[in-house]
C-alpha cells in the first residue's frame, strides 16, 4: 500500500508540472485563438489535446512537437514525448 501511495504521490507531482508549463504555453496558443488541455499522463508519456483554432490548424503538428514537446522536456527532463489525443 505504501508504494501505491508513492507512486500516486509521485504521479501527482508530475501532473503539477506538467501543468504549470502547459500554463507558459496556453498564453501563446490563446493568442492564436487556441488552447491545450491535459488528458493523461502515462509512462512518461504526455497526452494532450489542442483547442480552439490550434486543433484545425494546419501547423498543428509542428506546434505540438517544436513548442509544446520541447517546452515540456526542457523543463521536465523526465518527460520522454508527448502525443496528441
Amino acid at each position: 500500500m505504501e508504494t501505491f501511495s508513492l507512486l500516486l504521490k509521485e504521479n501527482n507531482m508530475l501532473r503539477e508540472k506538467v501543468e504549470e508549463v502547459l500554463e507558459k504555453i496556453r498564453g501563446g496558443l490563446k493568442a492564436e485563438g487556441g488552447d491545450i488541455e491535459l488528458v493523461d499522463i502515462k509512462d512518461n508519456i504526455v497526452y494532450v489535446q489542442l483547442k480552439g483554432a490550434c486543433g484545425t490548424c494546419a501547423m498543428s503538428t509542428l506546434t505540438m512537437k517544436n513548442w509544446v514537446e520541447a517546452n515540456l522536456k526542457k523543463e521536465i527532463p523526465e518527460i520522454i514525448a508527448v502525443r496528441p489525443v
